[in-house]
C-alpha cells in the first residue's frame, strides 16, 4: 500500500480555526527562519505548537471574560460576539485535543511496529 502524507500547514489550520493572528505569526516564523536540519524543524515545531496553544488559552480568557461581562450585564459586551469567542474558544481547544490524540495515536502506532 503505497501511502503519502501531505505537509501539514499549521498557518492554513489556525486561520482556518479563527485563529489568524497565530497564523500570521507562524507565517512571519517560518518565512525568517531557514531550517536548516532536523534541530531546526523541531524547534519550528515546538515554537509553532506553544504559540497556537498560547492562543488558544488566550482566546479562553478572553471568553470567559466577555461571559462574566455579560452577567455583569456591561452595556458594552454584546450576547453576540460573547457567544462567538466562546465558540472560537471551543473550536481551538477541540481541535488542540484532536492534534493530541493523533499524535498520541501515531506514537502508539510506532512504537508497536515490528523491526
Amino acid at each position: 500500500m503505497d501511502l503519502k502524507l501531505k505537509p501539514f500547514d499549521f498557518a492554513q489550520a489556525a486561520s482556518r480555526a479563527g485563529m489568524a493572528d497565530v497564523a500570521q505569526r507562524v507565517q512571519a516564523k517560518t518565512a525568517a527562519s531557514s531550517v536548516g536540519g532536523v534541530g531546526g524543524v523541531e524547534s519550528s515545531f515546538q515554537t509553532s505548537f506553544s504559540q497556537a496553544l498560547k492562543g488558544i488559552s488566550q482566546a479562553q480568557t478572553q471568553a470567559a471574560t466577555m461571559q462574566r461581562e455579560v452577567q455583569f450585564d456591561n452595556p458594552t459586551v454584546s450576547l453576540e460576539e460573547t457567544m462567538i469567542a466562546m465558540q472560537k474558544a471551543q473550536l481551538g481547544f477541540q481541535s488542540a485535543v484532536q492534534f493530541r490524540n493523533k499524535l498520541v495515536q501515531a506514537y502508539t502506532d510506532i512504537m508497536n511496529m515490528q523491526v
